[in-house]
């Protein structure tokens, strides 16, 4: 299966999208995948490349904060991390916006699932938006993530989705006990997780991408 890349602008950011032939009588799933901290999208698109996916139209779009040197994070860590968590979910609608706009506008047929996965700081950003943002999601993967400070107000309850967190015991970067955090309140936010702790250090193995297609193919 071909994949065809291009690279847009959304907002005035970078978005690198992939596109493959799709059966439009089938739910297409709309695959957001968010890089990690002080990186860019071909870095995660790298990754998604090697993902095996059915009826899939992804997503890589650049990181809000800018880190210097032409890379890119999601939110600043230290005092400002509360109030650029927020405008990271404000901005991450309009990034799920506009690609719905995009997709729908060359086939209105199609039923959009909007799927979230990331690494690192972008696993952290697919689970702060399952939390806070107002998009319904239908499946959302995590490799070592992990779940940012934040103030936000009572999170409203939603309805559960699946969501697949994979962490390493001998990850140096985010602790085992931080990734094993995050999914546990996920769970307690009524979401069904299923937590898969590993051997691997911070990185994505070919093990990964193969649960994350048996994830978002099921």
């Amino acid at each position: 299966m071909t994949t065809r890349y291009s690279t847009t602008e959304w907002n005035n950011k970078k978005a690198i999208l992939g596109e493959t032939e799709i059966d439009p009588q089938k739910p297409v799933n709309l695959l957001i995948g968010f890089h990690g901290a002080s990186s860019t999208p071909e870095n995660m698109l790298v990754q998604g490349n090697r993902l095996k996916l059915q009826n899939t139209l992804m997503v890589f779009p650049e990181g809000q904060v800018n880190a210097g040197d032409g890379i890119w994070s999601w939110w600043e860590d230290g005092p400002r991390q509360s109030e650029t968590v927020n405008s990271f979910v404000a901005y991450t609608t309009r990034i799920i916006n506009s690609a719905h706009e995009h997709y729908l506008n060359q086939n209105p047929e199609i039923k959009l699932r909007t799927c979230l996965w990331g690494f690192s700081q972008g696993g952290a950003a697919s689970l702060t938006y399952t939390l806070l943002g107002n998009h319904n999601l239908f499946k959302v993967a995590s490799i070592c993530g992990f779940l940012p400070d934040f103030q936000a107000p009572i999170i409203e309850e939603k309805e559960p989705l699946h969501i697949l967190g994979i962490f390493g015991s001998n990850d140096e970067v985010v602790p085992s006990f931080l990734a094993d955090h995050a999914l546990d309140e996920m769970k307690n936010r009524g979401h069904l997780v299923k937590a898969k702790e590993t051997n691997q250090p911070h990185e994505i193995n070919s093990e990964n991408l193969q649960d994350l297609c048996d994830f978002f193919n099921s």
